[in-house]
């Protein structure tokens, strides 16, 4: 039995994977039979191959060891010429990668999120951001870049006839989420999170879980604020704190309001 403010008994990652991505979207044949290779400021290079349901792909650092591997990937469709990826590391099952790929920009962001060991005052699970461009697509517009047009918005995220959770946008830093329907109903935390900005409108946006050692990747459309549209991953640890648990999911909802702060006092200017 879940008691509120016991964090003890609250749903392990794999007791919310159930049912939980019934509003996942249709996977995406964009990048099957596709070779992409994408480069970071500091010359890393990473070819991907893809094929209908594995990836291989070959890690090549400026500076260090090189790596490759194959891995089983999903990918969606986030907008023309957006596709999310996303892969758990067979052979490091505690490492899992998401790809955003603008196929029609020439920029991609990777973000990589890893279980570390415990350690005070960190998240057990943490992320890595690195924008890229893609070979062989000339760059046009903006990079991916950590934006704060999202803070002092709150949404309503719907992600299956019984899962439904708000999310209140406070800083750069943190958001609070309120699971409104689903067998967490009635828990509420305040979490880091962190967002880029892919195209107006469009937002990677993740979190990482104090509480349960997870971590979150997800899409978010909201350039139809009453049509909200997201693509994601949840990552983390199981009920015994030891096994992996990696699963997709999707969410459709809506903006339930925006909170305007004075100008002195706006987290987004601080």
């Amino acid at each position: 039995m879940t008691t509120l403010s016991d964090t003890s008994t609250w749903l392990p990652l794999d007791g919310l994977q159930r049912g939980f991505d019934a509003n996942k979207a249709q996977l995406s044949s964009a990048l099957a039979g596709r070779t992409v290779t994408v480069v970071d400021e500091r010359g890393t290079r990473i070819t991907h191959r893809f094929a209908a349901n594995n990836v291989q792909w070959d890690y090549v650092p400026a500076a260090g060891e090189s790596q490759n591997g194959t891995d089983e990937y999903e990918a969606f469709d986030v907008a023309d010429g957006l596709i999310y990826a996303q892969f758990h590391h067979t052979d490091e099952p505690a490492t899992a990668v998401s790809l955003m790929l603008d196929l029609s920009n020439g920029h991609a962001l990777s973000i990589v999120t890893t279980i570390a060991d415990p350690k005070p005052g960190h998240t057990r699970v943490r992320q890595e951001f690195v924008p890229s461009r893609i070979e062989g697509i000339e760059p046009t517009g903006p990079a991916p870049a950590p934006t704060t047009v999202l803070i002092g918005r709150r949404a309503l995220w719907v992600y299956s006839e019984d899962h439904a959770y708000e999310h209140i946008y406070l800083s750069q830093h943190w958001y609070t989420w309120q699971c409104l329907a689903g067998p967490e109903r009635g828990l509420a935390d305040t979490d880091e999170n962190t967002v880029y900005e892919l195209r107006p409108g469009i937002y990677v946006f993740t979190w990482r879980e104090k509480v349960i050692p997870c971590a979150a990747v997800t899409v978010a459309d909201h350039r139809d604020q009453r049509n909200l549209r997201s693509h994601g991953a949840l990552f983390g640890l199981d009920e015994t704190g030891k096994t992996p648990t990696h699963f997709t999911f999707g969410a459709v909802g809506r903006l339930l309001s925006n909170t305007a702060h004075p100008a002195e006092l706006d987290p987004a200017g601080s």
